[in-house]
């Protein structure tokens, strides 16, 4: 019992704290809107589970001891975060207002609904990727696993701590979907749009300058 509040705690707590993951789902929530964001806390909840998985084979100790291997990683998330960054700095196309969209006619309805999943996939993946290629979740789970739960802990347990985790960012990273995408938020960030740009943009940008330069 003890350890799994251990787990749960340190799980919560690295969840709530601001970061990557935290920026791609605001920006998947201006840019469009409330489905998206949740269909990039789904990305990221499926994310997690990558390195959960790693970690439970043991190639998760194997990161930790090889220098090289961790910062192949962490140079991939680091390029990754700035180029997402950059797109978002770079594109000056108007966001567009989804609340408007949903009072197409009926009729065209049918013909909106590619679109829909292209974007709702679109999102899946933003989030996965942002996750999965981020070291600081690598070293969250890995050192989860090595420094808090027992070497004795069975595959059973150790797949329903992976499942918690996963539960976690989904859930907190719905509400903030959630959150960004309500009618006053996502209207005064459209009204504000160019400076919402540059600030998420900016910040999904730093956040990758930071991971590169930053010692393990």
């Amino acid at each position: 019992m003890q350890e799994m509040l251990a787990v749960m705690t340190i799980t919560v707590l690295a969840v709530i704290s601001p970061g990557a993951d935290f920026a791609m789902v605001t920006r998947e929530s201006w840019r469009h809107g409330r489905r998206a964001g949740l269909w990039a806390a789904w990305g990221i909840a499926a994310g997690v589970q990558v390195h959960v998985a790693y970690t439970l084979v043991g190639v998760g100790l194997l990161i930790a001891q090889l220098p090289w291997l961790f910062m192949a990683i962490k140079w991939t998330g680091a390029v990754y975060l700035i180029y997402i960054g950059w797109r978002t700095l770079g594109d000056r196309s108007p966001v567009a207002d989804v609340m408007q969209a949903s009072t197409v006619p009926d009729a065209a309805q049918p013909a909106r609904k590619p679109a829909q999943w292209r974007e709702a996939a679109q999102a899946f993946r933003t989030g996965f990727f942002t996750n999965a290629l981020n070291p600081k979740c690598t070293l969250f789970v890995v050192s989860t696993f090595t420094q808090v739960v027992q070497p004795g802990t069975g595959w059973t347990l150790g797949l329903a701590y992976g499942a918690f985790m996963s539960f976690a960012h989904w859930a907190w990273f719905s509400l903030v979907a959630l959150g960004f995408s309500a009618g006053w938020m996502r209207a005064a960030m459209l009204h504000r749009q160019h400076l919402v740009r540059r600030t998420i943009g900016g910040a999904l940008m730093t956040l990758g300058g930071l991971l590169a330069v930053t010692s393990r």
